[in-house]
């Protein structure tokens, strides 16, 4: 797994990243959690998905989940692969596999699972993804955080 921490960014992650921002606003006024994800291939948004865990009454629909599963009924492999998923907060141990087993070349998040935990407190338990993803040998490439500040400022204003 590579891995791109503080690398220099493209400036296109920031838009990316701000729409997944979008999303997760989204899914909060319909009263969901407040998780937004994104599908871009060649520059260009091809799939958008929320957490729809409350309602839809499941546990596991997490905008990242939503968003796989969406994208693998829909494009080719070879699609995902050259793909970049964006996520308004780092993926959980579920939402990590999953990206790994759809093949998607790269994931890219804004709120780190860190940030997230000093937001809920001591009660939420992690595996930042980027373990997640060497543990299953994966060739996901992460980016992250990008635009964290943004992402906190808004999962607090959300009232996370």
């Amino acid at each position: 797994m590579k891995t791109a921490h503080q690398e220099e960014r493209p400036m296109q992650h920031d838009q990316f990243i701000r729409e997944a921002l979008a999303l997760a606003k989204r899914a909060a006024q319909a009263g969901n959690e407040p998780f937004g994800a994104l599908l871009v291939h060649n520059g260009e948004i091809i799939m958008t998905a929320q957490n729809t865990q409350t309602t839809e009454h499941d546990c596991t629909r997490h905008a990242e989940l939503n968003l796989v599963s969406y994208s693998m009924r829909r494009f080719s492999p070879a699609i995902l692969s050259q793909s970049l998923l964006y996520t308004s907060t780092e993926p959980c141990i579920m939402c990590a596999g999953a990206i790994h087993w759809a093949g998607i070349s790269t994931m890219v998040y804004s709120c780190s699972q860190v940030a997230l935990e000093q937001l809920v407190g001591e009660d939420y338990h992690y595996i930042p993804s980027r373990e997640v993803l060497e543990r299953l040998q994966s060739q996901t490439r992460v980016v992250g955080p990008v635009l964290e500040d943004e992402g906190v400022r808004l999962l607090q204003e959300l009232g996370v």
